[in-house]
């Protein structure tokens, strides 16, 4: 055998393992940036989860408020206690509240 057919002999095992150094890098590369974006979606949702319960209890609150803006009675209170409108002849008088 001559010397050329012995390096090329020599040089078939080299360049195999480096071919497959370099498809083992690269699918190692490739499920860390997927891993990362399905860490990244899977924090996002958790996070849309809290922020769509937020959404439904505020939701749940304001259709309590829509009921009851549809009594009169409650409309004239409300307006009386948040806005301090009066009857005629009454007097309005704010007493601060103690914050214990």
């Amino acid at each position: 055998m001559t010397k050329v057919h012995k390096k090329k002999k020599k040089l078939g095992p080299a360049i195999l393992l480096c071919v497959s150094f370099v498809i083992i890098i690269f699918t190692t590369f490739t499920i860390f940036k997927y891993w990362t974006e399905i860490y990244s979606k899977y924090n996002e949702k958790k996070e849309l989860k809290k922020e769509l319960a937020a959404l439904k209890d505020k939701e749940e609150e304001l259709k309590v408020d829509v009921n009851k803006l549809q009594d009169s009675d409650y409309v004239a209170r409300y307006a009386r206690e948040k806005y301090f409108y009066s009857k005629d002849g009454e007097y309005i008088l704010k007493i601060p509240e103690d914050n214990k």
